[in-house]
């Protein structure tokens, strides 16, 4: 008679769920029976059942009594109380097993053991010892995986703050663009500057409170675009010409504040305002695959002509920052899978795109 001493058990890992570690500990106790059969001898298909009825006993033991212990970050039941549960579900989960395989052969093999409890002893040996690999080895992948997390949550904190940090230096500069732009318009025009500052407070209240948080709907963020435009309409009158185009499949589609008002305001003030005439800015939202395309588009006199400009001109502290704004602010959210970039028009002007990943969507119920 070959007995259960050639079987072993193989124990889940944390309060994981029978479905999912059901399969694992059974494939692994028949690998586990394979090499007993192997190093042994004897019959397969019964070590085999022994083997199954043994470790699926002491796993189920193993996974009930941890879930009646405090969580660890592992995932484990630590502690004196994690030993005690392994300790005790392989003892009790050994003379379960022993007695089901018993059963399914028509045999007891509790007989021998009052016999002779050494060989008792010989045979609940390597139950022990397997087990107590086993729980070893799940429980330093539970460590590890534990370890992965906090690093994780690490990275996303830091994440977190360093976009805070970015937007925080956004707003100021917004801001003082802003106020600037009225500054200029109060000696040429003091009654429309009146009107641009009754637009100034109503858009700062709603631009200032959609900047704190993380991000807003699309929607919101062309709101505020069209808030900003009406400002400079005060300000440019029948010069501006501008329109804003956002489709309404894409409008809770989450995104920064203040993403598109740094081109917006780039375009104005660089393209559109030192020429002649008027011009017209357009702003648009479109999709390419699982990329949202943002485009800020304006028929100002150029990259080119702008860029001489500016070397002619004197140094501007402000220069370029909202730009370098949202390079950091889309590198930081989404590496090299988000992109910004300017480009000549062939009709004339600039055009600013930025590339954002979708989310991915999460699977429905």
């Amino acid at each position: 008679m070959l007995f259960p001493s050639n079987a072993s058990p193989l124990t889940p890992p944390v309060r994981g769920g029978v479905l999912r570690h059901g399969p694992i500990v059974a494939l692994a106790n028949a690998a586990i029976a394979g090499l007993m059969a192997t190093i042994n001898g004897g019959h397969f298909g019964h070590l085999l059942v022994y083997s199954e009825c043994i470790g699926l006993s002491i796993w189920g033991l193993i996974e009930f009594g941890s879930r009646l212990l405090p969580a660890q970050p592992s995932g484990w039941p630590g502690g004196w109380g994690g030993i005690a549960v392994v300790a005790g579900s392989c003892a009790l989960g050994y003379g379960i097993g022993v007695t089901v395989g018993d059963a399914i052969f028509g045999y007891t093999s509790w007989a021998n053991y009052f016999r002779s409890p050494v060989l008792l002893m010989r045979d609940f040996g390597p139950t022990v010892v397997f087990c107590t690999v086993v729980v070893a080895a799940f429980y330093a992948h539970g460590q590890v995986r534990a370890q992965r997390a906090r690093a994780a949550a690490a990275a996303h904190e830091a994440t977190l703050a360093r976009l805070s940090l970015l937007q925080s230096q956004l707003e100021p500069h917004m801001l003082f663009n802003t106020l600037a732009n009225l500054r200029a318009l109060m000696a040429a025009d003091p009654s429309r500057a009146q009107d641009m500052l009754d637009h100034l407070i109503a858009f700062l209240r709603a631009t200032l409170a959609a900047s704190r948080l993380a991000e807003h709907p699309l929607a919101d963020e062309f709101a505020r675009i069209e808030d900003y435009l009406a400002l400079m309409r005060v300000r440019m009158g029948e010069r501006l010409r501008a329109g804003v185009a956002l489709p309404p499949e894409l409008a809770a589609i989450a995104v920064p504040p203040l993403l598109l008002q740094p081109l917006v305001e780039n375009a104005i003030k660089h393209g559109l305002e030192p020429q002649r005439g008027p011009g017209e800015l357009r702003v648009d939202a479109a999709l390419d695959g699982a990329t949202l395309v943002l485009t800020v588009a304006d028929s100002g006199r150029g990259l080119d002509a702008a860029a001489a400009a500016r070397a002619r001109e004197p140094a501007d502290a402000g220069g370029g920052f909202g730009l370098t704004q949202i390079r950091e602010r889309l590198q930081t959210l989404h590496g090299d899978a988000a992109s910004l970039t300017l480009a000549p028009r062939a009709e004339g002007g600039t055009r600013a795109e930025i590339r954002v990943p979708l989310p991915a969507r999460k699977p429905t119920a």
